[in-house]
């Protein structure tokens, strides 16, 4: 089984009709807590923190209860082909959606870590019936408040058109560790738990994706169990996976 510590330093993927461009994001715990402080994510409760495996003796490291795991992984052949066909059942079956759940499309290219965090950040918050109450001047909140009237398009396109973040990414972009690359084939996706039900959100799929029960405490458990058998399995040579997790801070 593919560790998931194994993984390319800097990632993201263009979504499939992107226009506008930013440079990708440093994909490191470090990177994302001063992005998501500047933000407006208090992380003297909350903090990124590396899920090093998707083994047992790995995830009993992270603390609990995490509120969202956030995957990087290559765009590939296969991944593409599971992409289409995950749609068409979608769209042949039906799915459950949970009524509360925040998720916006992706139409800026390289902007996957971005819209994970924000899915994360977003379905934690008191806004959309979390625990975690933003402050208030935040761009977090400010931008999911206007957002949350809006469809899944109308708020992939109040990101792009918005200045703040553009200019906070791309500042965060520069701090990276890793060669600033534009073009990159990896990228993000988030996975919350929302009224009892586990959640891939992905700004480049038409809808979230229910993968069944879950729960909050299981939340990291039941994540990885997907993204070993829909990600990981598929392609059993590739190394190149990253997990993240949002989880309580040491001191919270």
């Amino acid at each position: 089984m593919a560790d998931a510590s194994a993984a390319p330093p800097v990632s993201q993927y263009s979504s499939d009709k992107a226009v506008k461009r930013w440079f990708p994001l440093e994909s490191n715990p470090e990177v994302m807590n001063s992005y998501s402080k500047k933000l407006g994510l208090p992380t003297d409760k909350f903090q990124w923190v590396d899920v090093l495996s998707t083994e047992e003796w790995a995830l009993g490291m992270v603390p609990q209860p995490v509120q969202a795991v956030v995957l990087l992984f290559p765009i590939k052949e296969k991944t593409e082909e599971a992409r289409k066909e995950q749609a068409e059942k979608i769209a042949s079956e039906g799915q459950e959606v949970a009524a509360g759940l925040y998720y916006t499309k992706q139409t800026v290219g390289n902007a996957c870590g971005t819209v994970g965090i924000l899915h994360s950040v977003a379905n934690l918050s008191t806004l959309t019936g979390g625990p975690l109450e933003l402050p208030e001047d935040s761009w977090f909140a400010d931008f999911v408040k206007r957002t949350l009237p809006q469809t899944p398009e109308e708020r992939a396109q109040a990101l792009e058109d918005d200045q703040d973040i553009e200019e906070a990414h791309e500042s965060t972009a520069q701090e990276g560790q890793s060669e600033m690359v534009e073009d990159v084939n990896t990228h993000f996706v988030a996975f919350v738990h929302r009224d009892g039900h586990l959640y891939e959100l992905d700004g480049r799929k038409a809808t979230p994706v229910n993968h069944g029960s879950s729960s909050q405490d299981t939340l990291l458990v039941d994540a990885c169990k997907v993204i070993q058998a829909e990600f990981m399995a598929k392609d059993p040579t590739e190394m190149r996976f990253t997990l993240t997790a949002l989880a309580p801070a040491g001191d919270a």
